[in-house]
C-alpha cells in the first residue's frame, strides 16, 4: 500500500540529491585553474541530460529489473518504459514504483559524475562522455543490482551497503584510480602551478552536497523508521566528524587549518558514513567520519609518492573512503536499529567477511571493465586533450568560453 508520507519523504530526497551532481560542479569547479572551470562544471553537469536518458532505456532494468544470470545482471523494460503506478515491494513497498526508480536515477548521475574530477584539465568533452554512458551500463548499473537488487548475488551473499558506500564511492573511485593511471599527469603537472583557482567555488558547493546528502542518506531507508533517524543522524554528525579530523591532523601536519581542508574532511565523512548510515548508532557514525577522514587524509598523501595523479583526489576521498566505510558496518552494525544487520562490535564475526569479499569483488570488476572500456573509448575518439588545447585550457579549447572576463588582452582562442 502506497504511503503519502513515504512517497513525500522519497520525492524530496530526490530533489536533494538532483542538486549533488551541479554541487559536485561547483566543488570541482573551484579546485582547478580558471582556465578549465567551465569545462569542469560542464563535465558533471551534462550528465543529468546523459545519463538520465541512458537510465530510462536500459540503466534502471540492468539495475533494478527482474533478474537473470543468477542475480549478476537485471533485465531492461518495465516501470521506465511505460508507467506502473503500483510500488514494488522488492524494493519499496508503500512508494510508487517510478519514484524509486527516478531516485535511483539520480543516485546514478552523482556517481558518473565523480569519475570526472580524476581526470580533470585533460580529457575532450565528448568522448568522456561517451566513455561515462559505457562505464554506467557495464560498470554501475550491473553493480547496482549485485548488491541492491534482492536477487543480486552480492545482495544474497550477505553484502550491506545502505546508501552507496560500494555501489556509487567505491566504483567510481576505482574507476578514477584507472583514468589517472591510464590517462597519464596533466600537462605542467611538476612544473607549473596547478593550485585551486576559486575555493569560494569549492566551499560553496561542499556545503550543498553535504545539504544533498541527507537525501541520498535518509531515503534509502525508503519509509520513515529507525533506519532513516539513524541515517539523518548519521550525515550530520559523520560529516562533522571528519571535517574534524582533517582539520586536527592539518593543524599538526602544517600548522594551520585549510578551508581546502575542511570541505574535504566533510566530504570524506560523508563518504565513509553512506555505506553505513541506516545501521549505527549516532556515536558510531562519529567513529566513521573520524576515522576514515584520517584514512583518506593518508590517502590523499600518499598520493604524488605513488607518481599518479588523480586531479581531485577521488580514489584517495571516495575510493579508499567508500571501501572503509563498507568495512566498518561489519564492525559497527547495530541490531537496535536494524535486527537484520549485526557488527562484530555486536557479535558477530561473519558480516565483516562478507564486506570484504564484495569490495574485493566490485573493485576487481570495476578496474578491469574500467580499463578496457577506456582503452576502446581512447583508440576510437581520442579521450586525451591536445598539449596545445591543454595549454590553451579547456573551457576554450572545448567549449569556446571562459568562465571569467577579467579585461582586454587575455587569450581569446580560436
Amino acid at each position: 500500500m502506497i504511503s503519502p508520507v513515504d512517497t513525500l519523504l522519497v520525492v524530496f530526497c530526490t530533489a536533494l540529491v538532483m542538486l549533488m551532481t551541479p554541487a559536485l560542479g561547483l566543488f570541482f569547479g573551484g579546485m582547478v585553474r580558471r582556465k578549465n572551470v567551465l569545462a569542469t562544471f560542464q563535465g558533471c553537469f551534462i550528465l543529468l541530460g546523459a545519463v538520465a536518458l541512458q537510465w530510462l532505456v536500459v540503466g534502471h532494468g540492468l539495475a533494478f529489473g527482474r533478474g537473470a544470470a543468477g542475480g549478476w545482471i537485471g533485465v531492461p523494460g518495465g516501470a521506465m518504459l511505460g508507467f506502473s503506478f503500483a510500488p514494488d515491494a522488492g524494493f519499496a513497498a508503500t512508494i510508487p514504483q517510478p519514484v524509486f526508480l527516478l531516485f535511483e536515477l539520480t543516485v546514478a548521475v552523482f556517481a558518473a559524475a565523480l569519475i570526472s574530477g580524476a581526470v580533470v584539465e585533460r580529457v575532450r568533452f565528448g568522448p568522456m562522455t561517451v566513455f561515462i554512458l559505457g562505464w554506467t551500463t557495464l560498470v554501475y548499473d550491473p553493480v547496482a543490482h549485485w548488491v541492491w537488487a534482492p536477487d543480486g548475488w552480492l545482495k544474497k551473499l550477505g553484502v550491506h551497503d545502505f546508501a552507496g558506500g560500494l555501489v556509487v564511492h567505491a566504483t567510481a573511485g576505482v574507476a578514477a584510480l584507472c583514468c589517472a593511471l591510464i590517462l597519464g599527469k596533466r600537462r605542467g603537472l611538476d612544473s607549473e602551478n596547478l593550485h585551486p583557482h576559486n575555493l569560494t567555488l569549492t566551499a560553496i558547493g561542499s556545503g550543498l552536497l553535504w545539504f544533498g546528502w541527507i537525501g541520498l542518506n535518509t531515503a534509502h531507508a525508503w519509509k520513515v523508521s529507525p533506519s532513516m533517524v539513524a541515517a539523518l543522524a548519521a550525515t550530520i554528525l559523520g560529516g562533522g566528524a571528519g571535517m574534524i579530523a582533517w582539520s586536527l591532523i592539518e593543524q599538526l601536519q602544517k600548522g594551520k587549518v585549510t578551508l581546502l581542508g575542511t570541505c574535504t574532511g566533510a566530504v570524506a565523512g560523508l563518504v565513509g558514513v553512506s555505506p553505513a548510515a541506516g545501521y549505527v548508532t549516532p556515536l558510531g557514525a562519529s567513529a566513521i567520519g573520524l576515522v576514515v577522514s584520517a584514512l583518506c587524509y593518508a590517502a590523499v598523501a600518499a598520493k604524488r609518492r605513488l607518481g599518479y595523479d588523480d586531479s581531485l583526489d577521488v580514489f584517495g576521498v571516495h575510493g579508499v573512503g567508500g571501501v572503509a566505510g563498507l568495512i566498518a558496518v561489519g564492525l559497527l552494525a547495530d541490531p537496535a536499529i536494524d535486527a537484520e544487520v549485526v557488527g562484530l562490535f555486536q557479535g558477530n564475526a561473519d558480516l565483516i567477511a562478507v564486506q570484504l569479499v564484495g569490495a574485493g569483488v566490485v573493485a576487481a570488476y570495476t578496474f578491469v571493465v574500467t580499463a578496457g572500456l577506456l582503452i576502446a573509448v581512447d583508440r576510437l575518439l581520442g579521450l586525451r586533450a591536445t598539449p596545445e588545447a591543454e595549454e590553451l585550457g579547456l573551457d576554450l579549447a572545448e567549449h569556446g568560453q571562459r568562465g571569467y572576463i577579467l579585461g582586454e588582452g587575455e587569450r581569446l582562442g580560436a
